[in-house]
């Protein structure tokens, strides 16, 4: 039986720097994201370009009932998962008062219950193929408190929180869980051009998805818990540790 990587939200960004980078370090893939995304493009790029085994699953994962689907389609074809890469994820939008009630609940089941399903229904490929490993991609946004990312912080902070927890559980196994907290980086042409108006200290936090997958890997495969890539985002963590909370407010009110 063939063994995997299982990316999701695989088409663009930092998830199609993820695929690149696993298929140049020679792992059969199986990538997901939402149909008309590019990722049939993608599938066929990495199978010419890698000589690897790559399966391309065009589906929203925002319901249980295709989390379920994938799993049972990835069985049926004979593949077994030794590393899992939880990616998919659904951005902020605006101020809360003015969110859709749909996309709010879109917005938690692809960040919070899409990952922790993929997870529980792989478990048993995980114990099978250790040592593997989860990695499962939160954001800095966890850690701080934002206008307009309060409910894509949450998800984030749930996620860092869970695989902190899961790892000390599954690492019996063989298993390690990693998490990966990414600041702001260039993955399409709006977020290009709105990191450009941000002003110096925070353009220089700005990463390219290229240089973040690369550093993710390396860490990931190393088992570190949590990975921040980016020297100036690890220089913002510490900054966050030590300056007072009142100040930290003071800076991040008017943050949109």
């Amino acid at each position: 039986m063939k063994l995997y990587t299982l990316i999701t939200g695989a088409s663009t960004g930092f998830g199609k720097s993820l695929a690149i980078e696993c298929a140049n370090q020679g792992m059969n893939l199986i990538i997901v994201a939402l149909p008309n995304s590019g990722l049939i493009e993608l599938g066929e790029f990495l199978k010419s370009n890698f000589n690897i085994k790559v399966m391309v699953f065009e589906m929203d994962l925002s319901s249980k009932k295709n989390c379920n689907l994938l799993y049972d389609e990835v069985k049926k074809r004979g593949a077994s998962v030794k590393h899992l890469i939880n990616n998919a994820g659904v951005l902020s939008r605006g101020y809360f008062e003015d969110l859709p009630e749909d996309y709010v609940v879109t917005q938690i089941n692809v960040n919070v219950a899409t990952p922790t399903l993929l997870t529980k229904l792989f478990l048993e490929d995980f114990k099978a193929n250790a040592p593997s490993g989860i990695l499962n991609v939160s954001s800095m946004a966890s850690f701080f408190h934002l206008p307009k990312k309060q409910v894509y912080s949450g998800t984030k902070a749930y996620l860092l929180s869970f695989s902190k927890s899961l790892r000390k559980e599954i690492k019996k196994y063989g298993i390690w869980v990693s998490i990966v907290c990414p600041g702001g980086m260039n993955t399409t042409t709006a977020l290009c051009l709105q990191n450009r108006r941000l002003g110096w200290l925070s353009r220089t936090s700005i990463l390219d998805p290229e240089v973040a997958a690369k550093e993710t890997l390396k860490k990931f495969f190393s088992k570190k818990e949590v990975i921040i890539p980016g020297a100036v985002n690890k220089i913002f963590m510490f900054l966050d540790s030590v300056i007072p909370t009142a100040i930290k407010n003071k800076l991040t009110a008017n943050a949109v």
